[in-house]
């Protein structure tokens, strides 16, 4: 279970969120509970599975374009970053199951909009799309270093350049470096910070931060965490994106009951 409590400059910054380190039972913890929450709400199937399979669908219509082809990869894995944003309304759901009601029903989602700090939601999302447009930039000079800018006229063109070429094979290592950084900054920014403004009375600032530090003290669980979600979206996505209607939900789920544990709760003001 979370232990040790962290609480590092309380004389110099009171305010300051105190966050725990967490074991490898934690995430399990974290992801067992997910899934009762995924199971008890089953009707979310009816929300995620529309709206993300077209989300999926449109991005993968948008980058098949002659001009946008080198952006496919980096638009497909890059959907990943916004995700955050998109279990805000899963972060609802479990919350209220915690708090006791029974008459839950999938269209509950969108009643996050409702909370008073949806404002500084909108300013953690906002963050979160200034990072995702940084990573298509970030790709995109990956890949004029690589290819001059070279525009590839068909498909099988396209597939042919970046798994058949050595300058292929160093946009895919490259690629996945620079995106491990994005995706890294996107969890300890996120992982607490937006369940956590749908929890309790904080700003975006103290949430964002509480976040980066809790992601910080517990690296390696985070490091496994990041690795057990790329997978899960990586498995979700194959079936042209239909899975997600199953994974997103859990992962939604699962980061809150891993939030739970991330952040000594009590120090927070309440509602």
């Amino acid at each position: 279970m979370a232990t040790n409590t962290i609480a590092r400059g309380a004389s110099r910054r009171p305010r300051e969120i105190p966050v725990r380190h967490i074991t490898h039972e934690d995430l399990s913890q974290s992801l067992r509970q997910g899934l009762d929450d995924f199971l008890t709400f089953r009707g979310d199937i009816v929300f995620a599975g529309i709206v993300y399979t077209v989300i999926g669908l449109a991005a993968v219509v948008m980058t098949t374009s002659m001009p946008l082809m080198p952006f496919f990869f980096p638009v497909v894995a890059g959907v990943g970053l916004l995700g955050p944003v998109a279990a805000v309304g899963f972060y609802e759901l479990a919350k209220r199951r915690e708090d006791g009601e029974r008459n839950l029903h999938w269209f509950n989602f969108l009643d996050v909009r409702r909370r008073p700090s949806v404002d500084d939601m909108g300013m953690v999302a906002g963050l979160l799309l200034l990072i995702f447009f940084g990573w298509l930039i970030a790709a995109g000079v990956l890949y004029a270093a690589l290819f001059h800018w070279a525009t590839p006229t068909s498909v099988p063109q396209f597939i042919e350049m970046v798994f058949m070429t050595p300058r292929g094979w160093a946009l895919i290592i490259g690629g996945a470096v620079v995106g491990a950084i994005f995706g890294w900054v996107v969890l300890a920014l996120s992982v607490a910070s937006m369940p956590m403004l749908v929890d309790r009375n904080v700003t975006a600032s103290q949430a964002v931060s509480a976040s980066w530090r809790a992601a910080h003290a517990n690296k390696g669980e985070m490091i496994r965490w990041g690795l057990i979600v790329l997978g899960l979206l990586v498995l979700g996505s194959i079936p042209l994106f239909v899975g997600l209607a199953f994974v997103l939900p859990w992962l939604g789920y699962s980061t809150w009951h891993l939030y739970t544990r991330l952040v000594d709760r009590s120090a927070l003001p309440a509602r």
